[in-house]
Parts: C-alpha cells; structure tokens; sequence
C-alpha cells in the first residue's frame, strides 16, 4: 500500500505539471503542441496568457514599413500546421505561423506574430476570424509564404487591428461586420492573370473589401497602397453599411474607394469619408466612387497628398 500511494502521488504530480505545460505553450484543436521549437531572432520571449491586452498608442505618422508588422529584434517561436484557436482570453505572442489560423474563441489578442499560410488551391486566409468574438491583432505581419489567386490576408468580423504590416495576397482583408483596421500598413498585393474567383479571369485585387449584408467597418489612420500592384481594383471595395474612412493616407485602384450598393436590395447608407489624403495613382485619377444609391452622411477635409488642396467631388455611377 505504500508503494501504491507513492506512484499515485507521483501521477498526480506529473499531471499537474503537463496542465501547466499546456497552459503556457497553448495547444491547437486537436491537442498538437501550439509551437515547435523557437527561432531566436531577438531577445523577447513568445508566451500566451489569459490577461487582457490593450490596444497600443497612436502613430503619430502614416504607418509604413518601420511602424507596423513585428518590431525588429522579437524571438519568434515556428508554428507549423493549420492551427484553429478555441479556447477564450488567449493572448498569443511572437508566434511564426507556418500555416492557415482560425480563430473560433472569444477574446483572443495575437501580438508580434507572423502569419504566412502555406501553399493551396482553395479559397484561404492567412488568418481568419470570422468565427470569433472580440479578436484582436496587434504589431504582425501577413506575408503568405505561397501567395495564389486563392489567398488573402485575412478574413475578419468582430475583430480590431493594430500596427499590422499586410502585403503578398489577393486582398488585404476581407473585412466583414465590426471590423477595425487602424494604424496599419496594406500593400504590394499580388496580381495573377487567372483566378477561379472572377471566372479565370485576372484577380480582381483590393486593399480592404466589405460585402453586402456586412456593417460597421472602420479604416482609421492607415496608409493603404495599391498603386504598386498590376490592375488593382481599389484600396477600399465596399457594399458595408456604415462604413467609416477616417485620416487614411490612400492611393491606387481604378478609383481608390468604391462604395457599390448594386448588390444591396436598396441604398447603401452611413457612409462616412472625412480627413484623408489621397494619392494620383488611381487609374482614373478618381479619389472616391459612389454608386447611384451610395449615400455619404459625412464628406469633409479630404486632400491630395502631394499639395494638400481638396480632392473633385465624387464619381457618382454605377
């Protein structure tokens, strides 16, 4: 009986030490180790916790390169595998992700981490959210490792973004209801002449792209470039009600925004475009697009960037 006693305490010891194994390293959904061994690059340490994150300070320029993505010198940890994340209040940090995430929890803050997918031929994000609640992407980088007609950078709803650098898919974000982008840097997307999505005709490529029957998309203080990819379509594709762009610095597409309300049933409401500069690199030299029913509740302080005087009236056709 004593032996007996002395091994059941030894399991139970052992036990207790693998829950706070897990608990540190995380897991994915199918009981995977979240992380294989780190890549040193810097000297920070990767590490999940159940604390909440706050969102960091306001740039005080337009993001670009040096502002957004992973700070330079962060030890990042090599995730390899699709990981789907479940469980709720992570917070996830300085993680290098060698395949597609999905975020299904509640609560779930991703800071300092890379996400580069892997190679596919369906439809994909780098990281998509669609299925959590409250997510939160803070200083990561989206770069795919495979870049394809089928991949984007990511996939979001119910999710804010800070400091992210976002280049190499077809879109930035496919950003559906109550969605924040701020502070973030999206472009050099990437042109293929066939893609299954438009019929194998040339990807149809936007920095950010909001469909009918989403609301409540916010674009504050980024800059989004899509003059440096081949026939792009806009820096902002929308048919979200109450959709704000806000101190943006933007350019390129064949109009940079284009707010389209011929997929709704009716009008396309709450639209609000105010303190932006615009860049000429737009094929029609064309700042803002509205469809016919595209209805602007706020249009002011609106500027070319390059001499700060007002941007024409917007476009208005379908």
């Amino acid at each position: 009986m004593p032996h007996l006693t002395v091994a059941l305490l030894t399991v139970a010891l052992l036990t207790v030490a693998l829950l706070i194994a897990a608990t540190l390293t995380g897991c994915a959904s199918d009981g995977r180790a979240l992380a294989d061994p780190a890549v040193p690059t810097g000297s920070r340490t990767p590490h999940e916790s159940p604390e909440p994150t706050g969102p960091p300070p306001a740039l005080p320029g337009y993001p670009d390169a040096a502002s957004t993505g992973v700070p330079e010198g962060t030890k990042l940890t090599v995730v390899r595998g699709d990981q789907t994340i479940s469980a709720d209040n992570l917070v996830i940090t300085g993680k290098d992700f060698h395949g597609f995430v999905t975020v299904t929890g509640s609560g779930v803050t991703f800071r300092d981490c890379v996400f580069r997918g892997r190679a596919t031929d369906r439809n994909a994000a780098l990281l998509d959210t669609e299925r959590g609640r409250n997510t939160v992407v803070i200083s990561s980088d989206f770069v795919p490792s495979h870049p394809s007609a089928t991949v984007d950078g990511l996939w979001t709803k119910n999710t804010r973004i800070y400091r992210a650098d976002i280049r190499g898919g077809v879109d930035g974000v496919k950003a559906n209801s109550h969605t924040l982008i701020q502070d973030s840097y999206i472009h050099d997307m990437t042109w293929f002449a066939r893609d299954p999505n438009q019929d194998g005709g040339p990807t149809h490529n936007d920095g950010v792209q909001s469909f009918a029957g989403e609301r409540d998309v916010t674009l504050r203080h980024n800059t989004i470039d899509m003059s440096t990819t081949k026939q792009a379509n806009a820096a902002l594709q929308t048919s979200a009600h109450d959709t704000r762009v806000v101190g943006n610095l933007l350019d390129g597409g064949a109009c940079v925004l284009n707010f389209d309300h011929t997929v709704l049933a009716g009008p396309l409401t709450g639209i609000e475009v105010a303190g932006n500069r615009f860049g000429r690199h737009s094929a029609y030299v064309c700042p803002i697009l509205l469809s016919t029913r595209s209805i602007m509740t706020r249009n002011e302080g609106n500027v070319w960037h390059d001499t700060g005087r007002p941007i024409p009236p917007p476009e208005r056709h379908d």
